[in-house]
């Protein structure tokens, strides 16, 4: 099986990123999976976007602060996205807000997309939480450089707190990383794989998951080792 395809922010590469276009346009494209960070407004509502800050021309405001109605009509909210794309895609999501959690999982689950769904956050110990509340996958993303312990260590420390993926820059990765977080069979993510060439080295060193701009990279890529349907 060739790793799953995620369209960083949609085809951010080839229509404006967090939009309902560019997430139709990334699974037209071909990719596998689709990837953007999850915020609550002020009333409740699911929303994607990357920063959580809506800008005008005087002031910026948190989502968190603005209800949804106040919101630029091509921030879309969680269940929009459903609406328009199903559920059948894997979908990545750094909660960026942890607030986001509760929602998001009563969301996917209530259109029966909870076990595509990958909830990413940098904190162990916060993962490990949301572990008792969802069927969802938890991603722990990180840097090479901070963690400290190794990565032999730490996919040990995913595997004891059932979470079940390490998501690391693709420039982090080698071939032992891959197989040690396989040892503890947990799945190894990488990010920000832009080119060719980039994505050609994560798949050969067993990869499970490419965050990329480009899906048509990412499709082009994974032919050259892969039937694809």
């Amino acid at each position: 099986m060739p790793p799953i395809a995620f369209a960083h922010r949609g085809a951010r590469a080839h229509a404006p990123e967090n939009t309902l276009e560019a997430f139709d346009l990334a699974k037209r494209l071909g990719a596998t999976g689709l990837e953007s960070d999850v915020y609550v407004t002020a009333d409740g509502v699911v929303v994607l976007d990357h920063d959580g800050v809506v800008r005008t021309r005087f002031r910026k405001r948190r989502i968190g602060e603005t209800r949804r109605a106040d919101l630029p009509s091509h921030i879309p909210s969680l269940a929009e996205f459903y609406d328009h794309l199903g559920g059948d895609l894997d979908l990545s999501l750094d909660v960026e807000d942890p607030a986001a959690f509760g929602p998001t999982v009563d969301l996917a689950r209530s259109v029966g997309a909870e076990r595509q769904l990958w909830l990413c956050h940098p904190e162990i110990d916060l993962l490990s939480q949301w572990r008792h509340h969802t069927s969802a996958r938890l991603v722990n993303s990180a840097r090479l450089h901070r963690i400290e312990e190794g990565v032999e260590r730490r996919a040990a420390t995913l595997a004891a707190h059932g979470i079940d993926a390490l998501n690391m820059h693709a420039t982090d990765w080698n071939a032992g990383q891959v197989a040690l977080v396989h040892r503890f069979e947990r799945f190894a993510f990488g990010w920000d794989a832009q080119q060719h060439r980039a994505i050609a080295t994560l798949v050969d060193i067993g990869i499970d998951g490419v965050f990329s701009d480009h899906v048509d990279r990412l499709h082009e890529t994974f032919a050259q080792f892969f039937r694809l349907g």
